[in-house]
């Protein structure tokens, strides 16, 4: 049924330029997606009724009657085993959840972590704390975390050719905040590597790390569309159906 629903999704794809490309830093391959501002690019939780939409297929179900469709699409932030984001989560303009800012254990709480900030016309990625003490308007929002480069300085805590690679995704922002790229490792990965692939190969200042091991992509102009279990927000570049 899942395989059924992923060939679903492609079909129902819009027809646009592929903003996905695959790319190798280090010898290590990775999907990358980029958007520029002033396209529609949307975070997603769950639907009109509060139920979790949690998978590609439900939020192309739930763009239906908008007469629009994912182009692509990846988690985009930690959650709670019932898929509640763990941090502020920001929905059209609609605080879901409220920002978490003490250290704890587990990648999210390896400070300092961000928030992805979806504006009317900017992307920002900001370390939580700034974010805090001077709130952007933000459409959507997602905070996750650790960051993974901040003002063009990697993560303090990173270890080089440290052995904890997993698969992982996450989200930098240039410096005039026009332009935001996505990107999944095709391969395990650990932190440092991933972070330097953002700030030395895409020349990125501030990226922030979504999440790893669950991290999956759908992008049908490549022919993907990852599976697995339901997750908790996801992020989407949303274009109207042909």
């Amino acid at each position: 049924m899942l395989k059924l629903l992923a060939a679903l999704c492609l079909l129902a794809a819009p027809a646009l330029a592929e903003p996905c490309r695959q790319a190798s830093f280090e010898g290590i391959p990775f999907t990358l997606c980029e958007v520029q501002t002033g396209a529609d690019l949307r975070l997603f939780h769950s639907d009109d009724a509060g139920d979790l939409l949690g998978s590609f297929g439900a939020v192309d179900t739930a763009l239906a009657p908008e007469g629009k469709a994912l182009v692509f699409a990846m988690n985009a932030g930690m959650y709670h085993p019932d898929r509640r984001p763990v941090g502020l989560y920001i929905e059209k303009g609609q605080q879901r959840h409220g920002i978490v800012l003490p250290a704890s254990r587990g990648n999210f709480g390896m400070l300092p972590n961000g928030v992805f900030c979806i504006g009317k016309a900017r992307f920002a990625v900001i370390e939580s704390r700034r974010f805090a003490k001077a709130p952007r308007n933000c459409r959507y929002a997602t905070q996750s975390g650790p960051m993974l480069v901040i003002g063009g300085k990697l993560h303090p805590k990173f270890i080089p050719g440290s052995d904890s690679t997993y698969i992982r995704n996450g989200v930098g922002v240039s410096a005039d905040g026009k332009r935001a790229i996505f990107a999944i490792s095709d391969a395990a990965v650990n932190f440092e590597t991933f972070a330097r692939l953002f700030r030395d190969q895409l020349g990125l200042p501030d990226a922030l790390y979504f999440d790893g091991k669950v991290s999956r992509l759908y992008a049908p102009g490549l022919g993907r569309a990852d599976i697995g279990f339901p997750m908790g927000p996801i992020v989407g570049l949303v274009a109207p159906l042909p």
